[in-house]
């Protein structure tokens, strides 16, 4: 069953991960960050709901403001806004919109796999934000990214100690384990 967990969720990974490079123009990667801020929302939102571990909370009300620091961006740049009035767990991007589901499915099981779940968004979060401040963007987007950087390492940081209270060590599935030691570390 884990073998299943890790190959469906690294098959979707990956494609999520094309989509957030340095290769897209600044204007894609807001678009796509936007709505991976969203998917971070709103699977921690469902996930409070079932679990009731309040990390999934406080993290949702963070990934609500970062979401809204995305959408601060939109309008600097006369955008569409992606999320446009869009419910809870309803993605234009359908790469994102396979992601939620399966990590909604995947999450609902038990509450150490919604912690593996939290871990996953953040990884894939940070590896997504570090490729695209290696872009060509401006001085303002990199400082947003930069703090949405920072906060998904607090965030990872948040679901390590759940996930050592309830099943010990933990591998990284996106991160290399040198850089992901670096910010379990807070370094």
């Amino acid at each position: 069953m884990k073998r299943v967990f890790s190959a469906v969720l690294m098959v979707l990974i990956i494609g999520s991960m094309s989509l957030a490079s340095g290769s897209m123009t600044e204007e894609d990667g807001i678009a796509f960050m936007r709505e991976e801020e969203k998917l971070a929302h709103d699977v921690y939102t469902v996930l409070h709901e079932i679990w009731g571990l309040n990390v999934f909370g406080n993290i949702a009300r963070s990934e609500q403001t970062h979401t809204e620091a995305v959408l601060s961006l939109i309008g600097d740049f006369g955008m569409v806004d992606p999320v446009g009035e869009n419910e809870i767990g309803v993605f234009t991007n359908s790469t994102l919109q396979e992601l939620y589901d399966e990590l909604i499915e995947s999450g609902s099981k038990s509450l150490l796999d919604a912690v593996k779940v939290g871990l996953l968004i953040e990884e894939i979060d940070i590896k997504d934000l570090e490729e695209l401040l290696e872009g060509d963007i401006d001085s303002r987007t990199a400082r947003v990214y930069e703090n949405l950087l920072r906060g998904s390492e607090n965030h990872l940081r948040a679901f390590l100690r759940q996930y050592e209270r309830l099943a010990g060590s933990y591998t990284p599935e996106v991160l290399d384990v040198e850089r992901f030691n670096e910010i379990a570390s807070g370094r």
